[in-house]
């Protein structure tokens, strides 16, 4: 990876497989928007981009170097060789197939409190759903960073609220896993740092002692919100993915990396004619 400061802005080149759009839009995050001029708008960690991608060079727009290098390399994991590691994948013709199709999705490696809230709003229901409820949110208890820019609410602010206090997000039932997670987080019970270096089998142990919080929430805050690549969230697509194609298991070649897999499949099996014509 290579990058100069422009003005205001970073440019990123040599980066290979890397597909801002997929990144954004493959079902991992829910706050970007895509722009009429095809900009990508967001807001992570308090800082606000605006990013354009022209083949293998993106601009990270009102960016400084230093916000560059502390929060927005790291978010899209642009030092990770991903090369490499999806070239693994040919050995088996699903994950090639899925590959050759949407290459360039990486594993964005958001905030944990982030992704956990985000993971645990998603429980049965669609991403246009998600997206509105997560705006509702921001807009409500976070704070403003621009004209219509919101932080995403700590937890230690969610934590002192009840769950009737949510009700004008219109997120239902899951009001009350939302007010539980802040609170144990609050509380000590739940320590994001401590579960971002245990085992990962303790770390899900961990997770699912909050309230609404089950194996697949637990697996998408461990691979989006903490990195760890070795977590395979199932949901109902995968679910479909593992009983046509994988009854037996993963194959060999995903190993140490099956969310990377699990993301090129999920969004494969979702969205390829192939498959939507035999539902």
């Amino acid at each position: 990876m290579k990058y100069e400061v422009i003005n205001n802005s970073v440019k990123v080149s040599d980066i290979k497989c890397i597909d801002i759009e997929l990144c954004l839009f493959c079902g991992q995050a829910f706050r970007w928007k895509k722009r009429e001029d095809g900009s990508f708008h967001g807001v992570v960690d308090g800082k606000v981009t605006d990013i354009v991608q022209k083949e293998n060079e993106i601009i990270f727009l009102g960016t400084s170097e230093e916000d560059f290098l502390s929060l927005w390399c790291d978010y899209f994991d642009l030092e990770s060789d991903y090369e490499s590691a999806v070239k693994k994948f040919d050995e088996d013709k699903n994950l090639s197939a899925a590959v050759k199709e949407y290459y360039g999705i990486r594993i964005l490696h958001q905030k944990p409190w982030e992704a956990l809230c985000s993971f645990i709003i998603s429980q049965n229901n669609n991403i246009p759903r998600i997206m509105g409820i997560i705006d509702r949110l921001c807009e409500t208890f976070g704070d403003k960073t621009g004209e219509n820019d919101y932080t995403f609410p700590s937890y230690e602010k969610i934590g002192k609220l009840t769950a009737e206090d949510l009700a004008p997000l219109r997120a239902g039932f899951r009001n009350k896993y939302i007010i539980d997670a802040a609170r144990k987080l609050c509380s000590g019970e739940i320590n994001l740092e401590e579960i971002k270096n245990m085992p990962i089998e303790q770390a899900r142990n961990e997770l699912m002692k909050i309230k609404g919080v089950g194996a697949k929430v637990a697996e998408c805050t461990l691979l989006y919100g903490f990195g760890r690549k070795e977590a395979f969230p199932i949901d109902v697509w995968v679910k479909k993915i593992m009983a046509e194609m994988y009854p037996d298991g993963l194959p060999e070649c995903t190993k140490d990396i099956e969310g990377i897999a699990q993301q090129y499949l999920f969004h494969w099996r979702r969205n390829s004619p192939e498959f939507k014509n035999k539902e």
